[in-house]
């Protein structure tokens, strides 16, 4: 059976793990550890470095290190969460050739699923090193509260990444499938998703029999843990111009370092009750003295920092319950999940507000991909018993007369699903009608987001109101909207598959795809030379070290002076490949390297 991932792209941090004989396990990266930094950099030379070698140079390198990328992912550049991005982050985001967004890397500029795309091939590699053999099939999660646009930018990345995303499915309904698999429960559950970048409610039914139905649900895709760091960052900045009247934000390093010290401060005050940010030579001042940066933080003041963004999501949850026609003591479970779950003062908010102990069974940073792999071996395997019932997070519906949104289709509506609805012309002999279709809960159509239009022509001459059309949106279970319109007097049709667009056309996708899999080459190649050239300079050295001693032993006889030559010959020819940086080559001298060691060890035992 084909083997299918399932990738957890994370604002903060990535995760990978495959169902392996019926059971879904994570796969640790070359390090060891479960999760990867969403991190991805250029260095001075050019080279792209993602996951934790991006993090660890992130200080020295801020304005060419990435983060939080997914936070920007599908979103039209005059959005309000791209000018606070613009605003805050110690890269450059700039405007891209369609209304999209764009980022600096050493003068590059690089689209926002690009740099996803980079994070979705590290994912790959991860689950590649660990099977031994090539994948290309990966379910991805991206929260449950993101627009088509998010979604496809998502699904582009994904094939950027030079991988097949058979299904997309939202961040709380993995955790759910991850949750309740194999447990044969029948349960009302909320899972509560606070993470890095966004946050997401949704309440789901779990039947014995595999039956996972979504009954509603809800966030903000620009609410996580980034901006209690960035309040964090706000507390240390003013504190800091108070007492030396400089501005730490306008250095992109030092705001790096107070970015790196806040998440390690929010992380610490989970387990203790205050820690100490302590950032020595911070910056110079005017008269070139440098400055230092410390204070403590305690968990108090880190909780009035957050209340007010904890608050908000327990306002989403209550409406969610209320649009679930769901009251608190129907939830029989809460299921914590995402980073952010970790802090006490959210344990304590969710405690309060549906009244129960939260459930923290569930590993926080692993449990969405392991669901996404649940889902994804469902889809492969027949004999898997498993209905997975999702919803709409948003309406759908069309732009009408005076700029107003018709809704069709009501937010939480169980996909597959179509509806149908008469609407008239709205001037005397109108003889065709724009179609605007649209997703989003205002009823100002211009605040909702653009997924397609088209036009109806051909109507017949007639007064206002007189000319009845039928339009019929349809969503199957994959997601894809289509959207039909028909004159009902003259049958005349014409209809729409909406896809949505993450800002990219199919040549620059074509471009990108090519570019990674080119740096997927190099990156090979340069990981295959490195651990050869690592093995060859072991040998040389221990070679090196024996070289007195044999020579001693040998040098009186001409068969030890010309096996000494041919030793300093294989070591000269290990030397050069390893400067010309030719893997191949490194690799063919190993074995002579080897052979030389051992006769060198055989010759220094007989003495």
């Amino acid at each position: 059976m084909e083997k299918v991932i399932g990738i957890d792209l994370g604002t903060t941090n990535s995760c990978v793990a495959i169902v392996e004989n019926g059971t879904p396990v994570v796969i640790p990266n070359r390090g060891g550890y479960k999760t990867t930094p969403s991190m991805v950099a250029v260095t001075e030379a050019g080279k792209r470095l993602v996951g934790h070698i991006a993090k660890r140079q992130a200080i020295t390198n801020a304005e060419n290190t990435v983060y939080a990328a997914k936070r920007l992912i599908g979103r039209k550049w005059n959005s309000p969460q791209v000018k606070n991005a613009v605003a805050t982050s110690s890269y450059r985001i700039v405007e891209g050739p369609h209304n999209d967004v764009r980022i600096v890397l050493r003068d590059k500029e690089f689209s926002v699923p690009e740099i996803s795309a980079m994070v979705l091939q590290e994912m790959k590699v991860i689950a590649e090193d660990y099977l031994g053999e090539s994948v290309s099939k990966a379910v991805v999660t991206v929260p449950a509260y993101f627009n088509d646009n998010q979604r496809q930018a998502t699904k582009d990345a994904g094939e950027i990444a030079g991988l097949d995303v058979i299904r997309i499915i939202n961040e709380p309904t993995a955790a759910a499938l991850s949750y309740g698999f194999g447990r044969n429960i029948e349960k009302t559950v909320a899972v509560y998703d606070f993470g890095g970048g966004t946050f997401d409610i949704s309440i789901l039914e779990i039947g014995a029999h595999g039956v996972f139905k979504v009954i509603a649900t809800a966030g903000d895709t620009f609410l996580g843990g980034e901006d209690i760091d960035a309040r964090i960052i706000d507390w240390l900045v003013s504190g800091f111009k108070e007492e030396h009247n400089i501005d730490l934000r306008q250095d992109r390093m030092a705001l790096q370092r107070l970015k790196d010290a806040a998440e390690k401060a929010k992380c610490e005050l989970s387990s203790v009750r205050e820690t100490e940010v302590n950032l020595p030579f911070i910056i110079s001042s005017g008269r070139n003295e440098a400055l230092h940066l410390q204070r403590t933080l305690t968990r108090q003041t880190l909780e009035e920092l957050a209340e007010d963004l904890v608050e908000r999501t327990v306002d989403i949850c209550k409406q969610t319950l209320e649009d679930a026609k769901l009251g608190k003591d129907e939830i029989e479970e809460v299921v914590l999940v995402g980073g952010m779950t970790r802090m006490p003062k959210i344990q304590s908010a969710v405690q309060a507000f549906f009244e129960k102990e939260p459930n923290k069974g569930v590993h926080p940073d692993e449990v969405v991909a392991l669901g996404a792999a649940i889902q994804g071996a469902a889809l492969v395997d027949d004999k898997q018993e498993m209905v997975l019932l999702d919803v709409t997070p948003h309406a759908l519906g069309i732009m009408t007369f005076g700029s107003y949104f018709e809704e069709l289709i009501p937010q939480n509506t169980t996909v597959p699903t179509h509806r149908t609805k008469i609407f008239t012309t709205s001037r005397d002999n109108q003889t065709a009608v724009k179609i605007l279709v649209m997703q989003g809960e205002s009823q100002r159509a211009e605040e909702n987001e653009l997924l397609g239009e088209f036009i109806l022509t051909g109507l017949r001459r007639a007064p206002k109101g007189q000319v009845e059309i039928e339009v019929t949106f349809e969503i199957n279970a994959d997601g894809i909207v289509s959207v039909r319109a028909k004159d009902l007097e003259t049958g005349l049709e014409q209809s729409i598959q909406v896809t949505a667009t993450s800002g990219l056309t199919r040549e620059e996708i074509k471009t990108m795809m090519d570019n990674a899999k080119d740096d997927l080459v190099d990156r090979r190649t340069s990981e295959e030379f490195e651990a050869a050239k690592q093995e060859a300079e072991k040998l040389i050295a221990e070679i090196e070290k024996l070289f007195p001693q044999v020579q001693q032993i040998v040098a009186s006889s001409d068969f030890g002076r010309d096996a000494i030559e041919k030793a300093r010959a294989i070591v000269d020819k290990a030397r050069s490949a390893i400067e010309r940086r030719d893997a191949a080559a490194v690799k063919e001298q190993i074995e002579g390297l080897t052979r030389t060691h051992r006769m060198f060890k055989g010759v220094v035992a007989k003495t």
